[in-house]
């Protein structure tokens, strides 16, 4: 399968739909595989959310029905799918910086493109893995709010403040953990959590799962950050595996890093 020329069939199918609503099912037929693996996947290759890409190639066409003054807003509004002028209009002004009934030939305006990926891409390196059944967890930790954009500089950063406040009170961390928006499969927060009961802490139970396991020889941030990419771009693409609505881990022990995805 080549991910990116069914990506494209993807951008295709949105654009040929902007003015319908968007089957889910429909996009993660096209990739094989559920519509939760899906967002996953080309949030983390487009560097966009599926449902930001969405609204933003919407109100890049709206933008053009408007310049061309043949529509009223209300219609516009119903045509890409917005429930009412008012959230349409505060979409609107947010995405072009102005507002909708503004809007003149001597407008600028944002247009979005449609993404299209570059199919020739092949990936020939390795990755090693293995599947491990994990019984439940229980781990307690704290954690930070982020995005995908800012998790690089957002986790080693809390893993940083963590250790200067805490090590010599509750000893190493155990793991760090990412969690996503179902929703738009954005990273949500991400938590620095230890295997023993501290009461000042977040308690969190991860239920027992099927995980994918890559071992990285190292508890650098990059490294594992590294990984991280490598999973989503070489790995995902080409496996089988449906990703489970679970936290990503990485747990650290004897100067290596496992990094865990859950898979049914």
């Amino acid at each position: 399968m080549n991910i990116y020329k069914n990506l494209n069939e993807i951008t295709k199918y949105i654009d040929d739909n902007l003015e319908n609503e968007i089957n889910y099912e429909a996009l993660a037929r096209i990739l094989g595989v559920n519509i939760y693996t899906m967002q996953r996947l080309f949030t983390m290759i487009a560097g966009i959310s599926l449902s930001e890409y969405i609204r933003k190639r919407r109100l890049s066409n709206a933008g053009f029905d408007l310049y061309e003054g043949n529509l009223k807003i209300i219609d516009i509004a119903v045509k890409y799918q917005y429930d009412n002028a008012t959230s349409f209009s505060r979409a609107f002004e947010k995405f072009h910086d102005i507002k909708p009934s503004l809007v003149n030939k001597k407008t600028k305006l944002k247009n979005f493109p449609r993404i299209i990926f570059n199919e020739d891409i092949n990936i020939t390196t390795e990755l090693d893995y293995e599947i491990v059944t994990l019984d439940e967890i229980n781990v307690y930790g704290i954690s930070i709010k982020t995005n995908n954009e800012k998790i690089g500089h957002d986790a080693p950063l809390l893993i940083e403040r963590t250790i200067k406040k805490y090590m010599d009170k509750y000893g190493e961390i155990k793991y760090g953990m990412t969690t996503y928006d179902m929703d738009r499969c954005e990273s949500q927060k991400y938590y620095c959590l230890y295997d023993k009961v501290i009461d000042e802490f977040e308690h969190i139970k991860i239920p027992k799962s099927k995980w994918l396991k890559f071992r990285i020889n190292s508890r650098d941030a990059k490294d594992i950050q590294e990984m991280a990419h490598r999973f989503y771009k070489e790995f995902l693409p080409s496996c089988k595996y449906n990703l489970k609505n679970l936290p990503e881990l990485e747990y650290y022990h004897d100067n290596v890093t496992d990094f865990l995805v859950a898979i049914y």
